[in-house]
């Protein structure tokens, strides 16, 4: 993963620019950085009084979690598809994909079993063998 430059470069770009006069672009190639770098180094110097670098990656937190989780198992407790899921989910402002929530169900162990291969041809109780 990419790193951001480290803020003694950024220093120099930005007091080149602003203590020096130089242009952004001039700063940027004395430097060796792009222009739209040093560009954005000032004018973050501008707005917030500092070069430092915005925040880069970070948690997101899961958007089934919470009462979404809970209304989820609750609503799996009856016959559900997964598409129908994500059909219920986007009725309730929920968005999310149908890979989400196949996911969940999967973290969750809830999924649909189907009989075994001798009951699935056994007859009917209330008639008779063939």
């Amino acid at each position: 993963m990419a790193r951001p430059y480290s803020m003694d470069l950024r220093k120099r770009v930005v007091a080149a620019v602003v203590e020096e006069g130089m242009s952004c672009h001039a700063a940027a190639s004395r430097f060796g950085v792009a222009a739209s770098s040093a560009i954005k180094w000032v004018r973050r110097v501008r707005e917030t009084g500092s070069a430092a670098p915005g925040q880069m990656g970070g948690h997101k937190p899961n958007i089934l979690s919470g009462p979404n989780r809970d209304w989820l198992l609750e609503r799996s407790a009856t016959d559900f598809t997964l598409r129908g899921l994500v059909a219920e989910l986007a009725e309730r402002g929920v968005k999310v994909d149908y890979v989400q929530v196949w996911r969940f169900v999967h973290a969750e162990g809830l999924s649909f079993k189907k009989k075994r291969a001798a009951r699935r041809t056994a007859p009917a109780r209330d008639r008779a063998a063939a």
